[in-house]
């Protein structure tokens, strides 16, 4: 894949604004980055550009759930559950160690749905993925499944299965695919605007975040994967448009509240569905579905209200526990793009998930869409696309992850290679080369290795201290504190592979905390 860092990025930029493209993708979340995966593949000259950093919205920061929709069901919404669940099965097969199975597990109290119900709505869901998957548990049972359960009124349990994953690795997973492939990736390209001749989308004029320079791009076509800023840049048409939607979740240590199972259950304020489930050995508990009023170019924050929602939804189901503020960890909202047709103002909850297309000449904007039908989204944007690029789309169905075997080393158990093989696919090799320089030391009591800092600050385009501590890595969430007491050994072993000097370093560490208090810890 060669060289990718903020370097390599200043060097290149010029050169890649001076080329003619098939396609540019605005947006590097997950949909951008499997747009740009699908092009490469079939040898379309491809670039990805990218306002902030990869993931850096709703893809680093969603509920890390790699599901079929459920709750789609009840909707009446089989299509999408449908793609879902096989897209689901996919991900599981094709990257074992970054998605990964999670059982589930539903209280049944005595309300909506009951176990017949809920078996039947599961009935479905297993038909449409093709196999039977879940079961019921009588309460005697149900004790041994979920220590600590509250038993009010507890008739038993329904377990079932989907899959969880860390959702911004994922997305660099999907991006270092794409280069292999010969697709360019760039982040901190903020797209001013679109360039239209005689009614045509024909390229955008691009400003570089870091340097204050203007270039501009010529296409033959633009897809647009922007997320909640969908509307920004496409003219308009009709009156479907993106309604933000805010999702919170609180982190707690995993100690505090300890899971072998995600609990589901519907919020007795208002009838959502509510989860507490494990992830990368912290406790997770969300999430809301709030409108977002906040502008789209700060990091979303969880509010007050949200904090009380979630950790009242905890106290409900696990009384014993006694969580409470003092046990949070981290926090993070993301914004979720949900199209409306702005007609009635329904609930946020009672929205659809379908996603859109808008298409003008020359340009496809995606609106909405599920992380877990990334590739669908993708070929469907594609085929809009192909007529604009001249290209025909071939039909196939090749996998998104190219396998690769992790070479052997010692200083890795089975757990830890397959791990970072998930998490870094193509680039497992060079990582390798620092496992032997570092070992294989964790970073505090996260399964985090302090090699996976370095090979990320010397390889993955780190531009900024957040981009390593909450992107690249997940330290920031899953340390006391943003990683606080970790950061004079971070600096010691990354600060010279970024190529920062002393007073850079400091900025970023300044900006970084700043930024932590104000988004991914308790409102002050």
């Amino acid at each position: 894949m060669g060289v990718w860092n903020a370097e390599w990025r200043t060097a290149a930029l010029p050169d890649l604004a001076s080329r003619d493209w098939d396609l540019i993708v605005v947006g590097g979340g997950i949909c951008g980055a499997g747009i740009l995966r699908e092009a490469a593949r079939r040898g379309w000259k491809c670039l990805l550009l990218e306002q902030r950093d990869f993931a850096w919205g709703t893809s680093s920061r969603s509920s890390k759930m790699v599901h079929g929709g459920l709750r789609y069901i009840a909707k009446g919404q089989f299509g999408l559950t449908r793609a879902s669940v096989r897209e689901r099965q996919r991900l599981l097969a094709e990257a074992p160690g970054l998605v990964e199975p999670l059982s589930f597990v539903m209280p049944h109290r005595g309300g909506f749905p009951g176990p017949k119900v809920f078996g039947g709505l599961l009935a479905v869901y297993d038909a449409l993925a093709g196999r039977r998957n879940h079961l019921y548990y009588p309460l005697q049972q149900l004790r041994y499944l979920v220590p600590g359960l509250s038993e009010g009124g507890l008739q038993g349990g329904t377990r079932f299965f989907d899959a969880v994953t860390d959702d911004a690795r994922l997305v660099m997973r999907v991006l270092g695919e794409a280069r292999t492939d010969g697709g360019e990736a760039l982040n901190g390209v903020r797209v001013v605007a679109l360039q239209r001749e005689q009614g045509r989308v024909t390229g955008l004029e691009a400003e570089d975040l870091e340097s204050g320079q203007r270039f501009t791009f010529r296409t033959r076509a633009v897809a647009q994967a922007t997320g909640a800023w969908a509307d920004r840049l496409r003219a308009a048409q009709g009156t479907e448009h993106i309604r933000p939607l805010r999702g919170s979740h609180l982190l707690l240590p995993g100690w505090r509240l300890p899971l072998a199972h995600a609990i589901s259950f519907m919020h007795p304020a208002d009838g959502r569905p509510v989860f507490v489930f494990p992830w990368e050995g912290a406790t997770v508990i969300g999430t809301t579905d709030l409108d977002h009023g906040d502008g789209l170019d700060q990091d979303a924050r969880i509010s007050e209200t949200e904090v009380d929602y979630l950790l009242q939804a905890c106290a409900l189901q696990f009384p014993a526990s006694g969580i409470g503020r003092r046990d949070v960890l981290s926090t993070w909202a993301g914004v979720r793009p949900v199209v409306s047709d702005g007609e009635a103002r329904l609930k946020p909850s009672d929205e659809k998930r379908e996603h859109a297309l808008w298409v003008e000449p020359g340009c496809v904007t995606l609106a909405g869409g599920k992380l877990t039908t990334f590739r669908l989204l993708a070929l469907e944007v594609l085929r809009a696309c192909a007529g604009f690029v001249g290209r025909a789309l071939e039909a196939g169905d090749d996998p998104v992850f190219k396998p690769c075997v992790a070479p052997a080393v010692p200083a890795l158990s089975p757990a830890q290679r397959l791990r970072l093989l998930g998490r870094h696919g193509g680039g497992i090799a060079e990582l390798v080369r620092w496992v032997e320089l570092l070992g294989n030391e964790r970073v505090g009591a996260t399964d985090t290795l302090w090699t996976e800092l370095a090979w990320a600050a010397e390889g993955e385009l780190v531009l900024h201290l957040d981009d390593l501590l909450l992107r690249r890595t997940r330290l920031g969430l899953l340390l006391p504190e943003g990683a606080c007491g970790e950061l004079p050994r971070i600096r010691a072993l990354c600060q010279p592979l970024l190529g920062w000097d002393d007073a850079r370093w400091a900025r970023e560490e300044a900006d970084y905390l700043a930024l932590w208090r104000r988004c991914y810890s308790l409102p002050e």
